[in-house]
């Protein structure tokens, strides 16, 4: 053997024993990365040959979120969506994290498509734009951005969106046309506040169960669907893939571009970045037209099951009051998790100390694979500190 092969693997009597920082490393919703510039963390993502991304395509996610609302505005009389009857739609925009990937591009994408990107995703920073509506054109005006920071430092937060929305209404009465979000759980937590103002159209992002159905009953004006499932279960045959020692293109091909020796393969549609690692689902609008094919329960019938042996995967969520994952991301986990024979142990964060993660990061040698959702996103390295041994 090697001397690099001996690294690589220790003999335990007639098995092999694979060292931690051989196994495979897949980081999800979350990618590595700087939180100010968005660069990609390079070195996380190439800490071994078995560590990739999987997500969703969050820039172009964020241009589906834009064009959604600038179409449905496109329909509308635009007397009845501009209150005051000024000539201005003015909105008001739930920012979730602003150092998150995903956050920035939803920011990104709402403005460009309003007219009001002034060159940055600052919350407090925009310009003028204009918009069409029923064949007039109006110009749009954000009334205010703002980050949802929980009292407790949690980010993307539901309560802060309820307490802000009550103050928006209170602030700026019928100037306010529109509320956007970078997420369904703030879009949520503002119909809560109790004088959300009836009528007024709101827009998350993330298509959860509750959100879904608050579509169907006229609350919620629309979502964008980032493909929960095929995330999910993109995470879990990424996994599956190189603990059954694929190599190559076989990787994030093999029950996801096409079918695996088994028969399964991911009915949405996916991409691969062989730059940065990732595989990304792509993302759906929805609204009042097509809800009811994104109602809960609906799961990719092109996952049925694998003969591989059973394996072991220890998998974090950096907060277990975040909607989308708990109600959305985790459900899939665990639904498609037992039909490639993985048997996941998950724990879940604060949504604020990276500690209330990585203290649970724990018994590494019991686990053949680790799934990483981090609490920020330039963490990978604590992560991976912790594999060295």
């Amino acid at each position: 053997m090697t001397a690099a092969g001996f690294m690589g693997c220790q003999k335990s009597g007639n098995s092999s024993v694979v060292l931690n920082k051989d196994k495979p490393l897949v980081f999800f919703n979350r990618q590595p990365s700087d939180p100010t510039t968005g660069q990609i963390e390079k070195d996380t993502m190439n800490w071994n040959s078995k560590t990739y991304y999987v997500g969703f395509d969050a820039a172009g996610g964020g241009a589906v979120q834009g064009k959604l609302i600038t179409d449905w505005l496109a329909k509308q009389d635009a007397s009845k969506i501009d209150r005051n009857g000024d000539g201005t739609i003015g909105y008001v925009l739930c920012v979730g994290d602003v150092g998150h990937n995903d956050s920035k591009a939803r920011t990104e994408g709402i403005r460009k498509a309003l007219g009001t990107w002034n060159g940055t995703t600052d919350p407090t920073d925009s310009k003028i734009g204009s918009v069409k509506i029923g064949g007039k054109t109006l110009k749009v005006v954000e009334l205010e951005g703002k980050a949802m920071t929980g009292t407790d430092g949690s980010t993307w937060n539901a309560n802060a969106a309820t307490d802000a929305m009550g103050g928006w209404a209170t602030k700026y009465g019928t100037q306010l046309d529109m509320v956007v979000s970078n997420n369904d759980g703030m879009a949520m937590g503002c119909l809560q506040a109790s004088n959300y103002p009836a009528g007024v159209p709101i827009f998350g992002y993330d298509a959860n169960a509750d959100a879904i159905e608050a579509i169907g009953s006229g609350k919620l004006t629309g979502t964008v669907s980032q493909n929960v499932d095929a995330q999910a279960t993109a995470t879990l045959q990424v996994i599956r893939n190189l603990l059954d020692g694929l190599e190559g293109e076989d990787v994030y091909k093999k029950g996801i571009f096409e079918a695996d020796s088994n028969g399964n393969k991911i009915s949405a549609e996916i991409t691969y970045v062989p730059e940065t690692k990732a595989v990304l689902a792509l993302n759906a609008g929805v609204n009042s037209d097509n809800w009811k094919q994104y109602t809960a329960g609906n799961r990719d019938r092109g996952i049925k099951q694998t003969n591989a042996a059973k394996k072991k995967v220890l998998l974090t969520i950096y907060n277990a009051a975040d909607n989308f994952l708990s109600s959305s991301y985790l459900p899939a986990l665990n639904y498609y998790a037992p039909l490639l024979n993985l048997d996941l142990t998950v724990v879940q964060g604060d949504g604020q100390n990276e500690a209330s993660c990585l203290d649970k990061f724990t018994n590494l040698n019991s686990f053949d694979a680790y799934a990483i959702n981090m609490v920020k996103t330039n963490s990978g390295r604590d992560y991976t500190d912790k594999l060295k041994y």
